[in-house]
């Protein structure tokens, strides 16, 4: 707050006319009058500055639950961070890159053959694991001499994929069929990825959702990751 003094003072005319004709009479006083100090009105001191730090911290606590109101949703229902960690999916996926989740598709529970996603490992479920979805519920997975192929009930003939992404394939021989409720994964990196043929299928409460977009390094950066459509090539 900011306090106005006015200060006083005694006018002085210069231009004063006087007529000639009449005498002059001295003007000076032999005695100074003493002057008044005006006295200054009293003001009550108030504080701007602790109404303002007020007004900053409700502000700031406002926004920042305006904030978690559209963050937290988002974190948990729809979107998360992914970094990548090993060589599981290489060269598909490279150690340390910067993923964002779709996780919709784990309430929806879409999930089809050749969609790269993040799940839950079954033997310790902290721990979360990206492999790419290789057999649906109800199919029977089988690796012969490092080819897969995929036999169920809405395949009239087995079908042997065709899998570009692979560029370290492993010689396995293995065959599994799937609970309803099912999937089998692999990595891409099969010679160096640990996955469902070695501890089983992913029960569909453990799958985390689908890899949605790849922010980092800048160089790499793409939507749907991995996507099939990007190998063109597509299953049925």
């Amino acid at each position: 707050n900011y306090l106005l003094v006015s200060s006083g003072f005694f006018p002085y005319d210069a231009s004063i006319m006087f007529d000639e004709n009449q005498p002059v009479t001295d003007l000076r006083r032999t005695t100074t009058p003493q002057s008044e100090t005006p006295k200054q009105p009293e003001s009550k001191e108030t504080s701007s500055s602790g109404g303002s730090w007020k007004t900053l911290i409700w502000e700031t606590f406002r926004y920042a639950l305006v904030a978690a109101a559209i963050i937290i949703p988002i974190r948990i229902f729809i979107a998360q961070p992914f970094i990548v960690s090993g060589n599981s999916m290489y060269p598909t996926f490279h150690d340390g890159e910067y993923l964002i989740v779709d996780e919709l598709s784990k309430y929806i529970g879409e999930y089809h053959r050749g969609d790269v996603i993040i799940l839950r490992y079954p033997n310790d479920p902290s721990k979360f694991f990206i492999k790419r979805v290789i057999g649906l519920p109800g199919e029977t997975v089988t690796v012969e001499g490092g080819k897969v192929t995929i036999t169920g009930p809405t395949h009239t003939e087995p079908e042997v994929l065709d899998e570009p992404y692979v560029k370290n394939p492993k010689i396995d021989h293995m065959a599994r069929t799937l609970d309803a409720d099912e999937y089998f994964v692999m990595g891409d990196n099969r010679a160096q990825s640990s996955d469902s043929r070695i501890w089983g299928p992913v029960p569909s409460r453990l799958m985390d959702g689908k890899a949605l977009l790849r922010l980092l390094p800048v160089t790499r950066a793409e939507l749907h990751p991995g996507g099939l459509e990007h190998f063109g090539v597509s299953y049925q």
